[in-house]
Formats: C-alpha cells, structure tokens, sequence
C-alpha cells in the first residue's frame, strides 16, 4: 500500500504537468495556505468528487486528569473535519 505525502504529491504534479519540483513545491504550499485561510476564518472548503473540509465547534467541557483522577475544565474549541464526497466513498467500497 503506497501512502501520499507532500513530496510524493509534489513530484507527481511536477511530473503530469511538466513543472519543476520547486514550481509544484509552491503550488502546494498556496493552496494549502488558502485552505487553511479559509478555514481560520469559519469558511469551508469543498473539493468536488473529494470532500469539504469545515470548521467544527466543541463546546465546553468537564474531563478527568488520568494520571491525578481529577475533574478538569476543558474550554470550548475550535477543530477541523472533513466530510468525504459521495464520489470518494464509492470509489473506496470498490
């Protein structure tokens, strides 16, 4: 099984589009700092055929310290989710 990370996407887009890898490098980093913009700001991003990246609240919240067994108060939090594309999910069942 063969994982995808930024240099192996890096390299791919620089290969299929002719780009140098420092092009594709930059490319990248653009869209993942837009994305990431956006998502700052409450917007979400929705990528066809892929999915939506948005922006989830957690409200605030009693937990228990493990090591102590004591009650602590967890505060209210932003957090990023992803909700997969009807096109992701039934390429992934086949």
């Amino acid at each position: 099984m063969a994982d995808l990370n930024k240099k192996a996407l890096v390299e791919l887009v620089a290969e299929k589009q002719g780009l140098t890898k420092k092009a594709a490098t930059e490319i990248y980093d653009l869209v993942v700092a837009e994305m990431t913009k956006t998502l700052k700001k409450g917007g979400t991003v929705d990528v066809p055929s892929f999915g939506k990246f948005v922006v989830k609240k957690r409200k605030a919240r009693t937990g228990i310290n493990p090591s102590s067994g004591e009650k602590i108060k967890i505060p209210a939090s932003k957090v990023p989710g992803f909700k997969p594309a009807k096109a992701l999910k039934e390429a992934i069942k086949k």
